[in-house]
């Protein structure tokens, strides 16, 4: 076994989820992930937790889904159980087919999406982590060889994580002091207020509330957003390509909308509910582990010298306590390009120009 797998499952256990002995926790391996998982039950054992390990597949999702009459039970108690009795849950990724639900009907998934609320909110409850093992599928989605993928996947994951926080921990405090962001490339000019919100240094580790590994990136809740922007850089979204999506703010709502490639992707995320058509995330790309898009979120996402816009919900740990966000049963990351004629403004200060940092060089 590719030692690589071993200090992955040592960052995700120890730096990422902070497990504890006598933990109980929920991991969830999909079918390409076996590897890692038995990697990550022997650092569970080492450490005295108590795993219990659930099986996840697209395909089988997808069979699911399809066959369901649609009228779906609310928050089934044997899930919410074991999602209410979990201390921390550690999700494995790495399915066999990322195109697996395209032919999901989006009603179906819409419906399977509001009758699990409940277990939504008790798998958030939890310290959770969601990771992903290098496989063959997400090499061929990525353009690139196995061997070349499975070094991409360890650069952005195997990181200095402590001095990466250090440096997000500057765009962090921007942002908390700031009450206006503005985002302008060659085909978007847009603001949004940041007012009253706090942000999150995303730093791979459930200590700073951050929940993916890899991470890198600092992200808050902005709302009243105004303008238009081009989402450029293409990904996959329910099992299909989306490519150009261009969106216009007013009110703070999406009042427009196209895409180059498969726009009724688009508008069916915007049609979820009335959430789906505001922002709930801003967040800044900041690991340079990750060089160049992968058609993962996971990843994409994370890539220093971009910006992505999350439409749909926003996460409580953005907003001032006892105060409600944007709600909604959906939260899809658009990413934009920020390494060529772009700047990111907070308050009308240059804070970033062609994807490079104003500590990081001269603006």
């Amino acid at each position: 076994m590719d030692d690589r797998i071993a200090e992955h499952a040592a960052v995700l256990v120890d730096w990422s989820a902070r497990i504890e002995e006598g933990d109980n926790v929920v991991v969830s391996v999909a079918e390409g992930a076996h590897d890692l998982a038995v990697a990550v039950a022997r650092a569970l054992g080492e450490r005295g937790a108590n795993p219990v390990m659930t099986y996840g597949s697209s395909e089988i999702d997808r069979a699911y889904l399809r066959a369901h009459d649609g009228d779906f039970d609310d928050d089934p108690a044997h899930e919410l159980a074991l999602y209410e009795n979990a201390d921390v849950i550690l999700s494995l990724g790495g399915g066999r087919n990322t195109s697996a639900l395209a032919d999901v009907p989006g009603e179906t998934r819409r419906a399977a999406a509001k009758a699990s609320e409940e277990v939504r909110d008790a798998r958030r409850s939890t310290d959770r982590i969601s990771t992903v093992h290098p496989t063959r599928s997400l090499a061929q989605q990525a353009g690139t060889s196995y061997e070349a993928y499975q070094d991409f996947v360890y650069d952005a994951v195997l990181r200095d994580w402590e001095s990466l926080a250090e440096e997000m921990a500057r765009m962090k405090d921007l942002l908390n002091d700031g009450t206006e962001v503005r985002i302008v490339t060659r085909d978007t000019d847009i603001t949004m207020s940041i007012e009253d919100r706090t942000a999150v240094n995303s730093t791979a580790s459930v200590a700073d509330d951050s929940h993916n590994l890899p991470s890198g990136e600092v992200f808050t809740a902005p709302h009243a957003t105004d303008g238009e922007i081009r989402v450029d850089i293409p990904m996959t979204l329910r099992g299909k390509r989306v490519r150009d999506v261009s969106l216009k703010f007013e009110g703070g709502e999406v009042v427009d909308y196209d895409a180059a490639q498969n726009p009724e992707v688009i508008a069916e995320i915007l049609d979820t509910d009335d959430g789906a058509r505001r922002l709930g995330e801003l967040g800044i790309g900041m690991n340079r582990g990750i060089d160049r898009p992968t058609d993962s979120i996971l990843f994409d996402e994370k890539m220093a010298g971009t910006v992505h816009l999350a439409l749909g919900r926003a996460y409580d740990a953005c907003l001032p306590e006892g105060k409600d966000g944007n709600d909604s049963a959906v939260h899809v990351d658009l990413i934009t390009d920020m390494s060529e004629d772009s700047r990111l403004e907070i308050d009308g200060d240059v804070v970033q120009r062609n994807g490079v940092f104003r500590w990081e060089d001269e603006l």
